[in-house]
């Protein structure tokens, strides 16, 4: 394959591996990959497949990505700013952190935790609709069930690349899902009501109908109050995609199962706090609140050996 290589220079501190596993979430996530200290995802950039692999380099005073982006196709300029411009917003590397870690060096709850896994940066989805996807994937069954059938949904839909033999996935575009009957993402394993959920936005983003371009451009309620009219899309989803979709650091979803565990422990509260109430356990860490959210993720794969 035709290689590329990009040397892009990274905030300090930085930590590749805490920011991708607070994106990739669990090991069995085959579209987001991590293997012996590189980031690797399958993309499609200038209308040609690539891979694309970042692996940090600290051998020089300031932290770098390096990341190379290989495709059966020569690497065109348009190619490589796509590339660029992709790692810099999934890895969270134009966000300031410095306000945040000023707040947290005060805190002796979420102190600790700033301070083990510092050097992480805020994730977010490549695209609004791919985090709009993962919200529906992932709404009321296990974390590691939504993975599955995300991956088997890019394995089915999405771009192909083929490296040594073995057969890489991307996750699908809109235009990959438009036209896909109704029972053939079911026979994936995802249910009615989703299946026509994903069916449907993939079909409404792919002609213009749905614009999610322009939540960008909206507050955090107006973006919500927006995603909601989405079939299949509730106050959970729109939060999870104002995070992880859009970069909205201050948003903490307050419906999500895990989020309230961990709040639970961290706080060591008798039982899972309410909605309203997780707003006013986070609210002293506005505007920074869905960035602890990434910590206590984090925490929490620690705790259970991934990390």
């Amino acid at each position: 394959m035709a290689p590329a290589t990009i040397v892009l220079p990274t905030p300090h501190p930085f930590r590749l591996d805490f920011t991708v596993w607070a994106l990739r979430r669990r090991e069995k996530n085959t579209i987001d990959r991590w293997h012996n200290g590189q980031y690797s995802r399958v993309i499609v950039a200038d209308g040609h497949t690539v891979r694309l692999t970042a692996t940090q380099d600290t051998a020089g005073a300031e932290p770098a990505l390096m990341v190379t982006m290989e495709s059966a196709t020569p690497i065109s300029e348009q190619a490589t700013r796509e590339g660029r411009q992709l790692v810099h917003k999934t890895l969270g590397l134009g966000v300031d952190l410095q306000p945040f870690y000023d707040l947290a060096g005060d805190d002796p709850v979420i102190g600790p935790l700033v301070v083990r896994f510092r050097g992480m940066r805020p994730p977010r989805f490549p695209t609004v609709f791919e985090g709009l996807i993962n919200a529906i994937a992932c709404q009321q069954v296990t974390l590691d069930l939504g993975i599955l059938l995300l991956n088997r949904l890019s394995q089915r839909f999405g771009p192909q690349l083929i490296d040594h033999g073995a057969v890489l996935h991307g996750f699908p575009a809109a235009g990959d899902l438009a036209d896909v009957p109704e029972q053939a993402i079911r026979e994936l394993g995802f249910s009615r009501q989703k299946a026509r959920a994903i069916q449907q936005l993939a079909a409404h983003v792919d002609d213009a109908s749905v614009d999610l371009a322009r939540l960008d451009g909206l507050t955090n309620d107006e973006a919500v109050t927006e995603l909601s009219r989405i079939h299949g899309i509730g106050r959970w989803s729109a939060e999870y995609v104002l995070l992880r979709g859009l970069g909205r650091v201050d948003t903490f979803p307050g419906d999500d199962v895990g989020a309230q565990n961990n709040l639970q422990r961290l706080f060591h509260l008798a039982g899972k706090p309410t909605y309203d109430r997780i707003r006013q356990l986070t609210s002293p860490w506005h505007p920074y609140e869905g960035f602890v959210y990434f910590h206590l993720l984090l925490d929490k794969l620690r705790a259970n050996g991934a990390l």
